[in-house]
């Protein structure tokens, strides 16, 4: 999979080392010209441009004729949605990623600006910290769409009343999947027979309710 990252600030060269140790083929796209010589000494002179990115021929050069994924993470939100809208429109990239910098621009980062996912820094501690005096058992993995859907890891605490009881004998909320238990680092598949114990962290596809439920039933 090729990946072009738009900004080799700290953020974009965090991600790109991820990706790179995933095995992901990364370009790096920086403007700042005093940011080469780091730049291109962890990725190499290839895989580093020195342009702006919200240029077309600065993408092409990046090769983003052939990228399947183009990350804007730049520090402006202007430069992002530029290279969000020409790398869907112009060079019809399947997957667009941005980064949103000021919270009050988040509504701009959407499809018909042609990003995918956006990435509000901001919003996402802010939801973190607020999980975390809410629902301080209940751990958000994966958001999923735009009305509360989310995997959710929650943790069996020793005083929990499903210690011991059979999941066909726990009522959980009406759109609630158990996925899958990591008990000890083994993996269960959760049954109808399968019993609960202290210390299970359990891995479940919920709502914005089934959350407030899984964290009064289990912790």
């Amino acid at each position: 999979m090729d990946i072009i990252i738009v900004g080799g600030g700290k953020t974009g060269t965090h991600l790109a080392t991820l990706l790179t140790e995933d095995g992901y083929r990364i370009r790096i796209i920086e403007s700042r010209k005093g940011l080469m010589p780091r730049l291109r000494g962890q990725f190499g002179e290839r895989d580093v441009i020195l342009g702006n990115g919200a240029d077309p021929l600065t993408l092409e050069r990046a090769g983003i004729l052939h990228a399947d994924v183009v990350v804007a993470a730049t520090g402006s939100d202007e430069v992002n949605l530029v290279v969000s809208t020409l790398a869907k429109m112009e060079y019809n990239v399947s997957r667009v990623v941005a980064r949103v910098n000021d919270p009050a621009n988040a509504w701009m980062f959407n499809e018909s600006m042609g990003v995918d996912v956006g990435i509000n820094q901001a919003d996402i501690l802010a939801r973190s910290v607020q999980e975390g005096l809410d629902l301080r058992d209940v751990f958000t993995i994966l958001r999923l769409g735009k009305d509360g859907h989310a995997v959710v890891r929650v943790e069996v605490r020793p005083g929990s009343r499903v210690v011991g009881e059979a999941l066909r004998d726990v009522e959980l909320p009406g759109q609630t999947i158990l996925v899958a238990i990591d008990r000890a680092g083994d993996i269960i598949v959760p049954k109808g027979g399968t019993r609960f114990a202290a210390g299970d962290k359990i891995i479940a596809f919920t709502n914005a309710e089934g959350r407030s439920r899984l964290h009064r039933a289990f912790a």
